[in-house]
This record gives C-alpha cells, sequence and structure tokens, in this order.
C-alpha cells in the first residue's frame, strides 16, 4: 500500500510530502518531472525517511502505471501542473495539455488499477471575479483566463470518474494564495522564476531583483490594488493530510483552503519592508490580463467538516519565514 504524489518536488507538494514523512508511517512513491520542482529538496526529504521518487512526466503513462502496480498504490495527491495566470493567457495549450489532458490520463490509471482516494490541487481561480467575497464553494464558477478553465475541466473529468466509479472517490481543494515555507527552514519555494507576490517581494528586499512590480492600482478595492487570502503553505499542507483521513469515512467532495480574509498588493509590499528592514523600490505596472480584483476564501466548510484549523494564520510570520528562506538560497 502506498500513496502518490504527482510534483512532489515542488512548492507545495513538497511541503505536504514532508508533513507526510514525519507524520505518517505510509509507503510514499513521488514523480515529478523537475522542471519546476527542485532535486535538492527531494534530497532534503529523504534524509527524515525513504521514499521512492522517479524522474518522469505525467504523459509517461507506462512508467506510471507500473508504479502504482508495483506500489499498490492506494491514494493519489495530484499536484503536477502549470500555474502562472498571465502564462496561461499567452500559451493556453500549455495550461489544457499538462492541466487537464495529463491529469485525465492519470485519473483513467487510478480507476483502472483501483486506486481508493485521489485529492486533487485545485485553484480559487475557478471562481473568475466573484460577486462578493469571501467565496464559499456553491458560488457560480467562472473562471476568467485559461489556467483557471484548465483546473476547472480537471475538477470536472474528476466528479464525473467518481460518479462512474463509486469506489474511487475524491477531495478537491481549491487553493488560495500560497506563501510561506516550512518553520524549520528544510524546504521552500525554490523555482527562481516564481511569480508568488510574497516570494517577489522577499528577493527585491534581500537585492535579488531591483524592485518589485504592482500591477493595477485602479481596482476596485480599499488601496486601488489586488486583495487576496494569503494561506501559509504548512496549513495547506496540513488540510491535505486531512482530506485522506476524510475520504476514509466520507464521500467525495470539494472544499476551499484559506484563512477568510485578505491583504492588498500594498499592504503585502509595507509588511514585508517591516519585517526586512528594507524600503525596496516598487514601481507601478499595468495590469495583467486575468486578474481578478479581489479573491478571499470563505473556510467554514472545511474547519466544519475536516476539523482543519490554521496555525500560522499571521501575514507578518508568513513573510518572515519567506524571507528567511531566499536569505538561505542567497547565501548558497
Amino acid at each position: 500500500m502506498a500513496i502518490l504524489l504527482t510534483g512532489g518536488a515542488g512548492y507545495i507538494g513538497s511541503h505536504v510530502l514532508k508533513q507526510l514523512l514525519e507524520k505518517t508511517e505510509e509507503n510514499i512513491v513521488v514523480v515529478d518531472n523537475l522542471s519546476t520542482g527542485n532535486q535538492a529538496c527531494i534530497d532534503a526529504l529523504l534524509e527524515i525517511r525513504d521514499f521512492h521518487f522517479a524522474k518522469i512526466d505525467l504523459d509517461n503513462l507506462e512508467m506510471l502505471e507500473m508504479l502504482i502496480e508495483r506500489f499498490e498504490v492506494t491514494d493519489v495527491l495530484h499536484f503536477a501542473a502549470s500555474i502562472v495566470v498571465s502564462e496561461s493567457m499567452q500559451n493556453p495549450l500549455k495550461y489544457y495539455k499538462n492541466n487537464t489532458a495529463k491529469t485525465t490520463g492519470l485519473i483513467e490509471l487510478c480507476v483502472n488499477f483501483g486506486v481508493k482516494r485521489f485529492v486533487f490541487s485545485s485553484t480559487a481561480a475557478v471562481y473568475g471575479e466573484p460577486a462578493t467575497n469571501p467565496v464559499d464553494e456553491t458560488v457560480l464558477l467562472a473562471p476568467i483566463n485559461p489556467y483557471g478553465r484548465s483546473k476547472l475541466m480537471s475538477e470536472t473529468v474528476l466528479r464525473d470518474a467518481s460518479n462512474a466509479h463509486p469506489a474511487f472517490k475524491h477531495v478537491i481543494l481549491r487553493y488560495f494564495n500560497v506563501a510561506g515555507v516550512a518553520g524549520d527552514g528544510s524546504i521552500g519555494q525554490s523555482f527562481p522564476d516564481a511569480t508568488h507576490l510574497i516570494k517577489v517581494a522577499a528577493q527585491t528586499a534581500l537585492g535579488a531583483r531591483d524592485a518589485l512590480a504592482v500591477f493595477g492600482t485602479d481596482y476596485p478595492t480599499k488601496d486601488g490594488t489586488c486583495e487576496r487570502d494569503y494561506i501559509h503553505v504548512e496549513d495547506l499542507a496540513d488540510a491535505h493530510l486531512k482530506a485522506l483521513e476524510y475520504l476514509k469515512t466520507h464521500p467525495s467532495d470539494t472544499f476551499n483552503v484559506g484563512y477568510g480574509h485578505g491583504f492588498s498588493v500594498r499592504e503585502v509590499i509595507k509588511t514585508m519592508q517591516r519585517v526586512s528592514g528594507v524600503d525596496f523600490k516598487v514601481e507601478m505596472a499595468p495590469r495583467r490580463e486575468g486578474d481578478p480584483a479581489i479573491l478571499v476564501a470563505s473556510s467554514t466548510k472545511i474547519k466544519t467538516r475536516m476539523g482543519w484549523e490554521p496555525q500560522c494564520d499571521d501575514l507578518e510570520h508568513i513573510c518572515k519565514t519567506a524571507l528567511a528562506w531566499e536569505k538561505k538560497l542567497h547565501e548558497n
């Protein structure tokens, strides 16, 4: 019996992997093509305990099939995806291929080989421009970019597969804005071209970037910049472990994962400047196509049904952990 993680060398997948290694005794199989994942992260996590790692792409269905059979995989945590909204506007076919077509192939393998539980890494981008915030799981799904549409298509495939094969159950977790790194500093957000605001702000504070660009200052928000719900990656990882347990005794379901309140881009910048002690350069830039003005989660459902209780709901703490990680990368 084993748990399979796709994209387990990436930012979110590696933090979930770390908690699985520390908190469970399950056999674990990780696959990642290392296009955005990091081998050093895998090496660091192997120091906790052993697991099997295979450097493969999700379109290698023959190898995936072999791994599922060999290790008797019962649970899948699916993270592997392309995630940059602006890139999805310029190269939509990449997103439909990576996020929808490859996910569909993986789901088909899971159904054919008796996988019982599937936790899917989805996104708040499926909501598009919601009429009200915080957003709960019942609002209209109307994504405004190919990234969100590619994820929504995969959600549909997953639901239809579970409806047709009741023994194959799933949880869909819709992430809001993920930030921060592991508290012990062992792993973090390592992809050098990441577009996450808090990572970019930390890099700018350390001089790795000349300036931080604010994309749009004329949104209908409290200060004209986009507002987002920033969730610490360790709280998000904990939600995945709870989702696996939930599926052992409950039917398939969908949950938002966020804190229920948002911060504007300007507020995040001011917080990073305060914790870093650096008044780094900020430049105003035009809006990016595909960015909604506000996205804030209603997390009532996951708290009441799974008993999920976030431990890191503090923007200053998130910024401090992100900054500490960037210092570590900078020094190395």
